[in-house]
């Protein structure tokens, strides 16, 4: 019997909100940093809790969630907890305001997969018009105001979040039924994130009571 082939997982992240991250650390590290150096009196001890609790707030809703699906698990990271799901669990995906997993009575939300209401009726609009045979809207620079013909390469489009969670659905439909993809849900806190977040809002509040 031949061995199963095993393949990389499909990881899915938000762009966007890595650059937010990147720009947000990047402020509080110089605002922080300046109240540090310059500071006087209580000023440098206030920044560096300040930065003992905004770094990983901030790390925890940019860079932390993510999602990763192999052929035998699905697994979440969101801000402050990490789910597993064999496949077999799952029993579905689905995309309204957010993305979510359902596996039993429990449902999990995906941060690493956004839902944007405005992609989604952008696609829908392109589809409605590719469609009725009607030519797409363009202007100057490609901004609206002009008329031009379908183009060749014009196809259907679909909303980023709906093409992620179509991938993951089909994903489940193929190894739930599988030996290997069956299993208990886990969930397990993100104490690195937790721990210094703590410690800093404990000495934000202790400095705030005895200002």
């Amino acid at each position: 019997m031949s061995e199963r082939v095993k393949y990389a997982d499909r990881t899915y992240r938000s762009g966007s909100a890595i650059v937010g991250g990147l720009l947000l650390l990047g402020l509080a590290a110089w605002l922080g940093g300046d109240a540090i150096v310059r500071g006087d009196g209580r000023a440098p001890v206030t920044a560096v809790a300040a930065l003992l609790f905004v770094g990983p707030l901030v790390t925890a809703f940019t860079f932390r969630p993510a999602v990763f699906a192999s052929d035998e698990r699905l697994r979440v990271r969101n801000p402050f907890r990490t789910i597993t799901l064999p496949w077999a669990t799952v029993d579905t995906i689905r995309a309204g305001y957010s993305t979510e997993v359902l596996a039993g009575d429990a449902k999990y939300q995906m941060w690493a997969i956004p839902v944007s209401l405005r992609a989604r009726s952008k696609a829908t609009r392109h589809n409605e018009r590719a469609a009725s045979g009607k030519p797409s809207r363009v202007g100057l620079f490609g901004f609206g105001g002009g008329s031009i013909g379908p183009q060749p390469d014009e196809g259907p489009r679909t909303a980023p979040g709906d093409v992620a969670v179509a991938e993951l659905r089909e994903l489940a439909e193929r190894h739930r039924d599988e030996d290997y993809a069956k299993g208990t849900v886990t969930a397990r806190w993100s104490y690195e994130i937790l721990a210094p977040l703590a410690v800093g809002a404990v000495a934000l509040a202790i400095l705030w009571l005895t200002s």
